[in-house]
């Protein structure tokens, strides 16, 4: 029963296939148009990856000649329009007769069951009840079709009725109401019906949006040395360094070897900086007095704007900069400029072009573009990517005393970021939005996430309390293993790690096609370095690359935030993997476990090999022993066969080729073996939040994980140390030996054919099991003697 319960699980966790209705199906019959208002016979839109999705469009645009109140005098006039029960408002004006409002409304018209369209032009009251202005009426039957790429139906003005449409009241507004899909380009800041509960702030927060990275590059400087430089205390020379700040980076020199009034370092120091340009480059020369104590001896504050850019590996042009010497008063300002001579600093600053400023890992990188955009390839191809429900999503929070989900979708690729509308109060959400990217390197990889909208305006907050938008799960696909031109229809499985273990949130649906532009190209990209020139003509130390990493994910995150709607911290950090370089027990295992996967094939064709010089097959070990025999015969056959026989694996193996593209395997990520302790170690914050008693304990474990990897280390190190031992007279009598076996070798070799050397080694390498001995061979006992550098070890 367990078997079949971690069976049913495991499939659980699966990919799922699924045939969507894929393409546009218009209501009047047909593909686009037929028998309709429109009949049209151009070829389909780009939208063809996504179930199309009806709705009754309503623009409001502007009002005139409103009566004013016979009471007050004056007119707060607002629109509300009503489909059934349905009602959409727009924003009220306080005296004005010609109010503009220019808002659309979006109503799902699987949810319309009237069958008329009802458009209110009200007066705003304070107290008593708003009043009555007009309204305008439309048959659902006559309302015409709009076909994209078609342009804008033009509004148009309509008198205003009496409340039972007998007369005609004072007053125009101008409307436009049409039926269209998603595909509308007034689809993404429509007001949705199915989510008029959204109120105030929220309403923002709701809709779709396209989001792209702030453009960034690193910035080298190079301190090369100071002059003049004076401490306070004229005694002695000051032991400097130098300290650079740009935005919330902060790094600094050594100190200056030397006590001197000019110091030198030569030291490159780099930083992230996005545009524009907001943060200043801050200097300051400091002197070490104590351990303590630092005091500043001069300072340059400078803009981004003024240091020059470069594209290649070029040399830029060292340049002297003043130092303000700090501590100058207000009064003093104009005194500085009478001295002769002041403190100085040699730089060489620029900005770096010829970089990819990485904001995610390179195991699954989604862009690879220097930032210079002049330096930038033509595309080789066209994702598109078709993001159309989810299934069964668990609630992530209670709103009004009801487990709900508020589910939203974000995909992020290259410097392009989307964000679908949020569906209020679904576990199963229809998005159907298609978002298209520029391709310049099949070996990269589209990561998508769902998550929960916790800012609509309410007082709603996740399960755990906070006030943050909630991770429902995320999904990664590598374009390379995606043939070209092909529709991906799977259902993906939404996994998270939780304290409590692992838990499947809902499946999101996805249809993804790559589209090549041009395979000789791509086909080039595949002997390409992944990463422009200059990563690997000036490289980053590994340090420096995960600190910058850190630092344009927080630049990247800080200005998305500033978006509207903002795309939150807690988002980005998730979708960028910000916590991948933490320690883990669980991550650590799973390596473990993937290196021996790794070596698995080595192993087992290891132990056919030896299952062939032991003849536990007779019929297999003479075929073996015949192929050996003729390799030996003519070895100009070697390679071939070597390349010939991986040319048969490899169409062997296309017969089992993966139908699908890969998605999160659990096994793999050892996720349902970890325990609840190795999980809560995981979350734990840095530096961690844990009680003494659980933190002695996960010391002592991994200090027992570490000193098992300790040994392995040193018996690796040892066996070196004992092929070094050979011939370096450390054992005299062990080199003595292995000397004058050297030559006695050399002496056969030279009067042997090699051919008979190489047959007589391979027949008694493959001797029958009656001639073998089950003790251990003399050159194995040999090396086992050798001295290594274990025992003068403390």
């Amino acid at each position: 029963m367990a078997a079949k319960d971690g069976a049913k699980s495991q499939e659980d966790y699966n990919l799922k296939d699924m045939k969507p209705d894929l393409g546009e199906k218009w209501p009047h019959g047909g593909q686009r148009g037929g028998s309709g208002w429109i009949s049209s016979e151009r070829v389909a839109s780009t939208y063809d990856l996504v179930e199309q999705m009806f709705y009754l469009y309503v623009r409001v645009v502007k009002a005139k000649d409103l009566p004013p109140n016979p009471v007050t005098s004056n007119c707060d006039p607002y629109v509300e329009v009503k489909i059934g029960n349905y009602k959409g408002k727009t924003k009220h004006f306080e005296k004005r007769t010609n109010p503009e409002w220019n808002q659309v409304f979006a109503f799902s018209k699987d949810k319309i069951q009237s069958s008329t369209v009802e458009v209110f032009v009200r007066d705003k009251e304070m107290v008593t009840r708003d009043e009555y202005i007009g309204k305008v009426v439309f048959d659902m039957h006559e309302i015409p079709t709009r076909v994209p790429p078609d342009s804008p139906l033009a509004p148009q003005w309509y008198r205003l009725e009496a409340r039972r449409g007998e007369a005609k009241k004072r007053g125009e507004v101008m409307v436009a109401v049409w039926l269209g899909t998603q595909a509308d380009e007034a689809f993404p800041d429509a007001w949705h019906s199915d989510a008029s509960s959204v109120q105030g702030e929220g309403v923002q927060s709701v809709r779709s949006k396209v989001y792209v990275s702030p453009k960034l590059w690193y910035l080298r400087v190079n301190v090369i040395e100071a002059q003049d430089v004076e401490s306070s205390d004229r005694s002695q020379p000051p032991q400097a360094f130098v300290k650079v700040q740009v935005g919330n980076q902060i790094l600094k020199t050594k100190l200056c070897p030397n006590k001197t009034t000019s110091p030198m370092w030569n030291e490159d120091l780099v930083f992230v900086a996005a545009e524009p340009f907001e943060e200043q480059f801050f200097l300051t020369v400091e002197n070490k007095v104590s351990a303590a104590k630092d005091e500043v001896l001069g300072r340059l504050i400078s803009p981004l704007t003024v240091f020059e850019k470069r594209l290649d590996h070029r040399a830029v042009h060292s340049k002297w900069y003043n130092l303000e010497k700090f501590g100058f008063g207000a009064l003093e300002g104009d005194k500085r400029h009478e001295l002769k001579f002041s403190s100085r600093i040699h730089l060489r600053v620029c900005l770096e072009g010829g970089y990819h400023v990485m904001d995610e890992s390179t195991l699954y990188i989604s862009d690879v573009k220097p930032t210079a955009r002049q330096l930038w390839k033509q595309p080789i191809g066209i994702l598109e990517v078709g993001i159309l429900s989810a299934q069964g999503l668990s609630p992530m929070k209670t709103k009004d005393g009801k487990a709900t989900t508020d589910a939203y979708c974000v995909a992020k690729y290259g410097q392009k970021w989307v964000r679908t509308r949020t569906i209020i109060e679904s576990s199963s959400p229809k998005w159907n939005e298609q978002y298209t990217w520029e391709v310049y390197d099949p070996c990269t990889v589209i990561t998508l996430g769902v998550f929960d909208n916790c800012h609509l305006g309410g007082s709603e907050k996740s399960n755990n309390g906070s006030k943050v938008d909630a991770r429902i799960g995320k999904v990664r696909i590598r374009l390379s293993t995606l043939e070209a031109d092909r529709i991906y229809t799977h259902s993906y499985p939404l996994l998270v790690l939780q304290t409590k273990g692992l838990k499947k949130m809902g499946e999101v649906q996805l249809a993804v096609r790559f589209t090549c532009l041009s395979l000789a190209h791509m086909i080039y990209l595949y002997g390409h370095p992944l990463l422009p020139k200059m990563h690997y003509l000036h490289p980053f130390t590994v340090n420096q690359l995960d600190s910058l990493r850190y630092q344009a994910m927080s630049i990247v995150a800080a200005r998305l935030s500033r978006a509207e709607p903002p795309l939150r911290k807690e988002i980005v950090e998730y979708m960028l993997d910000v916590d991948s370089h933490m320690w883990s027990m669980r991550r650590s295992k799973a390596n473990f476990f993937r290196i021996v996967s790794v070596f698995s094939g080595l192993i087992a064709m290891s132990k056919w090999l030896g299952d062939v010089c032991y003849w536990k097959n007779p019929l297999t070990t003479i075929l073996f022993h015949i192929l050996f025999f003729i390799l030996i015969c003519y070895p100009e056959l070697i390679l071939p066969t070597a390349f010939l026989y991986m040319f048969l694996i490899g169409l062997w193996n296309f017969r089992f080729r993966p139908r699908h593209p890969p998605h999160m395997d659990t096994k793999i990520s050892w996720a349902e073996a970890a325990s609840p302790d190795e999980l809560d170690e995981e979350f734990d914050t840095f530096p961690t939040s844990k009680g003494q008693d659980v933190v002695k304990m996960r010391y002592d474990r991994l200090r027992s994980v570490a000193g098992r990897i300790q040994m392995v280390v040193g018996d690796i190190a040892t066996q070196g140390e004992r092929f070094q031992a050979l011939l370096s007279w450390r054992d005299p009598r062990a080199t003595c030996l292995f000397v004058i076996l050297c030559l006695a070798a050399a002496m056969i070799l030279y009067v042997t054919p090699f051919k008979i050397v190489a047959l007589v080694g391979g027949m008694f390498w493959m001797r029958h099991p009656k001639f073998r001995s089950k003790m251990p061979s003399a050159p194995s006992n040999f090396f086992r003697k050798l001295p290594s550098k274990a025992d003068i070890m403390l």
